[in-house]
This record gives C-alpha cells, sequence and structure tokens, in this order.
C-alpha cells in the first residue's frame, strides 16, 4: 500500500458517497451531533464506526493504547468534558478488546521507556484485582479478564468526574464497558454493576449534590 493508493481510496469513496447521496458532504460539513462518545484501544484492528455500524458524525471518537482514561490525561479528560458539556452525549462507551498489546505489554517485566508510565495504570489494575487475577493460571485467560477490568477501571476513573456526575442528574447520561472480541467480530457488554461497585465509594467521589 502506497500513499498515493491512499488518495485513490479517498476519491473512491467520494464517489461512492455522492452516488448514494449527492448532498452527503454538503450534510455532513454542518454542526456535529452525536449521541455517543466513544473510547477505545488504538489498536489498527478496531475501528469505531465500523464495529458499531454507524457513519460519520454519529460517533465522537477518542482512541488511546489500551483505551485508558487516568485522571492525570489531560487528552482524554478534555474529550470527554468537550462531549458531555458541548456535544451533550447521551452515551460513553468504554470498549477494550481482547488480545490488547497494550494489556500484554504491561504484563512484561521489562523496562519499556516512555511507556512506562502509561502502562503503569494498566498494572494498577492488576493491583487492585491482584488476587482474582493471580487465581487464573492460564495465561491467554487471564489476559482476557485482565482486559474486562480494565474496561471497567476506566469506566470508573469517568464516573468519578463531576460533568458526568451533572450529566447524569439532567440527562441521564449513562457509561458502558464493552469487549470487542477480534476472533468473532462480536460486540460484547459486559454489563457492569456500577451501582453495587461504586456503592461504598460514592461518598467519597460524589461531587453533585
Amino acid at each position: 500500500m502506497t500513499i498515493e493508493q491512499l488518495f485513490k481510496n479517498n476519491k473512491a469513496w467520494i464517489t461512492e458517497h455522492l452516488n448514494n447521496d449527492p448532498h452527503f458532504f454538503e450534510n455532513l460539513s454542518k454542526k456535529q451531533e452525536p449521541e455517543f462518545l466513544y473510547i477505545g484501544c488504538s489498536d489498527s484492528r478496531v475501528t469505531a464506526e465500523e464495529l458499531m455500524g454507524l457513519h460519520p458524525g454519529e460517533v465522537f471518537v477518542h482512541r488511546n493504547i489500551a483505551n485508558l482514561v487516568p485522571n492525570t490525561d489531560l487528552n482524554s479528560m478534555s474529550v470527554i468534558n468537550y462531549a458531555v458539556n458541548h456535544l451533550k452525549v447521551k452515551h460513553i462507551i468504554v470498549c477494550g478488546h481482547y488480545g490488547c498489546g497494550g494489556i500484554a505489554a504491561a504484563m512484561q517485566q521489562s523496562d519499556l521507556g516512555l511507556l512506562n508510565p502509561w502502562l503503569r495504570n494498566i498494572r494498577d489494575v492488576y493491583r487492585l484485582h491482584f488476587k482474582e487475577l493471580e487465581s487464573i493460571t492460564d495465561e491467554t485467560t487471564r489476559n482476557r479478564r485482565l482486559v474486562e477490568l480494565n474496561v471497567q477501571e476506566q469506566c470508573i476513573n469517568i464516573i468519578k468526574m463531576a460533568e458526568i456526575q451533572q450529566a447524569n442528574l439532567e440527562r441521564n447520561l449513562v457509561v458502558y464497558g464493552w469487549v470487542f472480541d477480534l476472533s468473532t467480530g462480536k460486540l460484547i457488554d459486559l454489563k457492569i454493576d456500577f451501582d453495587t461497585i461504586l456503592q461504598k465509594i460514592t461518598t467519597v467521589y460524589k461531587i453533585t449534590k
């Protein structure tokens, strides 16, 4: 694949959309009003719009290594703030995927340079769920479970935010934890019981009255 081919692909993409809808790009250039914020992994095999069957303008997307939402990351915090306060999204989805390279890298006992502080967030998830994860003897199964727990903890990080709590009160904004299975193409709703998980810490993180 060459750079020139990418521009050819772009022309073909334009033609395809205009054949289906002559006003496609005219409408696309207008104000975006997505109902979903999708926070996923940067993995090249996982494309947000395609796996959910959505079109341009229907989902606001943020991606990084291992779909993390650290409280100190101004990038993800700014994306969430903009999506919630300005775009008024109704749903926030954190989507991990099995076979995640970031999860696997975090489990290596090696110096990965600049990646170390980022992957430490995943290691913190492992520490929080150490007993459960250490009880899993099969490495692949353990990594898959860590993918799920990582999604759960990133969802909790989002729920801690003041703008999320306010939006939940005002318009019932909901946070979801999903996993994408590359081997089957299926999206899996982890059906995380946030009410139970947060019951013990609600008073600590609650900001809105």
